[in-house]
């Protein structure tokens, strides 16, 4: 027999989503409950770019910046360096969350399809997707994870007022 809809269980399944997912996002503006469901929802749209090799980056793309926003999807904001290769790009990233299970994670170049910008990485602690094109790795500390590439309508997965990526300016540095 299924549960109601409203039993307890579902009752306080739900009820503690949506009090983590308030929680994370109480305060200001950057972080309130529509910015945390976009913080969410982006990178899922993103990922099921994955499930269209039409959207794929197959090569590394040409003017790389050597410094990008990067994200650990559900984690703090990050950055990344690039270090253009030949045959693979290799990238660090420096911020919080990093995968930490040796059987998981992976990183995404994000690509904008109607600019052609290089919009930021994003690492999703999650099982790498099979029978990609790997673009090279993204490592922090002493573990690397596969990066791959995918292009996205950008201006349709991120919100300028919470954005995904947060502030995609490089930073100053003295």
């Amino acid at each position: 027999m299924r549960p109601f809809p409203w039993s307890p269980t579902v009752k306080s399944a739900n009820i503690l989503l949506l009090t983590i997912t308030l929680a994370a996002c109480g305060g200001e503006r950057t972080r309130s409950a529509a910015c945390g469901i976009a913080q969410l929802a982006g990178p899922a749209i993103v990922q099921q770019q994955l499930d269209d090799s039409r959207q794929w980056v197959t090569a590394v793309p040409r003017g790389l910046p050597a410094d990008l926003p990067a994200r650990v999807v559900g984690q703090a904001q990050g950055r990344a360096t690039l270090t253009p290769g030949e045959e693979q790009l290799a990238v660090r990233y420096t911020g919080e969350g990093f995968p930490a299970d040796p059987r998981v994670g992976f990183g995404l170049l994000v690509v904008d399809d109607t600019s052609q910008r290089i919009v930021g990485i994003l690492i999703y602690d999650a099982v790498a997707p099979r029978e990609r094109a790997e673009l090279g790795y993204v490592t922090s500390g002493e573990r690397s994870i596969p990066l791959f590439g995918v292009r996205v309508s950008w201006v349709d997965v991120n919100n300028p007022r919470c954005p995904l990526l947060g502030d995609s300016t490089p930073p100053s540095g003295p």
